[in-house]
């Protein structure tokens, strides 16, 4: 009871319940109404915000209990969500059930819930698993965003923070000013130290360097990503721009049963997914992916690969490589196509391509008996006869391909998967839904810089608009001085202050 007054503040509950897992983020967990009542009557309430110490309550076993098993009675801290639970039991979300209950299936999973005052936390050193968190380009920032869902933060607990699809493991070593703090409301300095297995992790959330010309092998597993980078600097993007190279980004895969799928990003969206991506490709065998003057979004920058495992085990072997956009020169280019344009041509009745009147007669008796045109409606594809006999038409989408590749083009392009935000879309909507719908999708704000979640639409009219994020309203309202005149402006309001008051463009 002492014990209990001192830890609480003067406020006495102690319970102890059975656990349930629930989805949701965070640590904040489920109690029961009765618990609402008990606090509540204690004026709980009144003292700020709740924050509860877990214990995993074991049953006595015999005295030769191995040391891991006396290990093994964990704690942790958490907030509370709401008084939803049914009587005798307690919902810990994954975070909270993880710490506590290492092994997905515990002999025994009841907790005592303890009510406690914790301290503001000032200070928190963070460690990785692996490598694969420091290539994120703005780590701190993704530790708040993840931290806004926590109320506490205990030592030896290890926080899952995501990053769009991925997610990394970081254990807490140290908190000042005690061993458990609130994160609610407060500022606290976060120090991140290395892995000290530089080799742990798994390679899904690296970023291998690759060089033009180079090319690395790899193996994925069905259902996983290894991924990849290479650079464009200014001279490369010039060649490109001006139609004089061209960047190829080539996968071949070993064909013993695998399959793979490529897909590409331009920073900031490091990890290229199935559902999050500029470029992709779902050949079988070999995939090229050709970035050329065509691509307005080529720029300047790094450039992300995301190999995916579509099935089984795979090898492979991926090469970047700078290839000229045509086999003559530009000037050269040009003149052969004005000449082409000037000579007598007639279009095959079969495969309707311009061929040179003089041998119009000949490539027709050979092109009528090898090719033949698909009848499809919408189609016209020109085939040779061997490749008709499988060529086949989706009947969702209408779109011709061979019927290997029906099974793949399904799962890729028509399989219904659900987003993180709830919504359930066919994978092609799905990749437009997360590229400009999604609340969870990753943009960087336009006032801090961060890469954060867009979240939901601006509350205020005028903001949505001026096409801002539920993120950017809120972070635009922060105010900076003018360059000019000194005077608090908010954020998303200073370039319509220094149109009307300073007549600045």
């Amino acid at each position: 009871m002492q014990e209990s007054l001192l830890a609480g503040g003067g406020i006495v509950f102690y319970h102890t319940l059975e656990a349930l897992p629930f989805q949701g983020s965070g640590d904040k967990i489920k109690l029961p109404p009765s618990c609402f009542t008990e606090l509540s009557g204690q004026g709980a309430f009144d003292k700020g915000p709740l924050h509860f110490k877990l214990s995993v309550l074991h049953q006595e076993g015999p005295s030769n209990m191995e040391d891991g098993e006396k290990e093994s009675n964990r704690s942790t801290h958490s907030g509370v969500l709401e008084f939803t639970a049914d009587e005798g039991f307690v919902g810990l979300p994954p975070h909270v059930w993880r710490n506590l209950f290492p092994s997905d299936t515990p002999n025994n999973s009841f907790v005592e819930v303890r009510y406690v005052r914790l301290p503001k936390g000032t200070y928190a050193k963070l460690q990785p698993e692996g490598i694969g968190f420091a290539e994120l380009p703005n780590q701190k920032a993704v530790l708040e965003t993840s931290l806004r869902q926590h109320a506490t933060l205990s030592q030896d607990d290890v926080l899952t923070v995501n990053y769009g699809e991925l997610a990394y493991k970081l254990k807490v070593l140290e908190l000042k000013p005690s061993s458990s703090v609130s994160v609610l409301e407060t500022d606290i300095e976060v120090d991140i130290v290395s892995p000290d297995d530089m080799s742990a992790g798994t390679d899904q959330y690296t970023l291998k360097p690759l060089l033009f010309g180079k090319s690395e092998s790899g193996m994925v597993e069905e259902g996983k990503y290894v991924f990849y980078k290479f650079t464009i600097d200014d001279d490369t993007r010039k060649k490109i721009v001006s139609g004089e190279k061209r960047a190829e980004v080539r996968v071949d895969s070993e064909i013993d049963g695998g399959d793979t799928s490529i897909y590409v990003s331009r920073h900031p969206l490091l990890f290229p997914t199935r559902h999050l991506h500029e470029w992709s490709s779902h050949d079988a065998g070999s995939k090229v992916l050709i970035l050329s003057s065509k691509d307005k979004s080529v720029d300047v920058g790094t450039y992300s690969i995301g190999v995916y495992g579509f099935k089984d085990m795979t090898k492979f072997q991926v090469l970047v490589t700078l290839e000229d956009d045509s086999g003559r020169k530009v000037g050269q280019e040009a003149t052969s196509s004005s000449s082409s344009i000037e000579m007598d041509t007639v279009q095959c009745k079969n495969c309707k391509r311009f061929i040179p009147s003089r041998s119009i007669v000949l490539h027709e008796a050979y092109c009528s008996r090898h090719s033949v045109a698909c009848q499809h409606a919408g189609c016209g594809m020109v085939l040779r006869t061997e490749e008709a006999r499988d060529h086949v038409h989706c009947d969702k989408c209408g779109q011709g391909l061979q019927r290997r590749e029906m099974e793949k083009h399904m799962k890729v392009f028509h399989e219904q998967c659900s987003c993180p935000c709830g919504v359930v879309l066919e994978n092609a909507a799905m990749v437009r839904h997360q590229a400009s719908d999604c609340p969870l999708r990753l943009i960087t704000c336009r006032f801090c810089g961060d890469m954060v979640q867009a979240g939901t639409s601006a509350m205020d009219v005028r903001d949505r608009m001026r096409g801002l994020s539920e993120h950017e309203s809120i972070c635009g309202s922060r105010t900076a001085p003018c360059d000019s005149c000194g005077r608090a402006v908010m954020l998303k309001d200073m370039d319509i202050h220094q149109i009307a008051v300073h007549q600045k463009s």
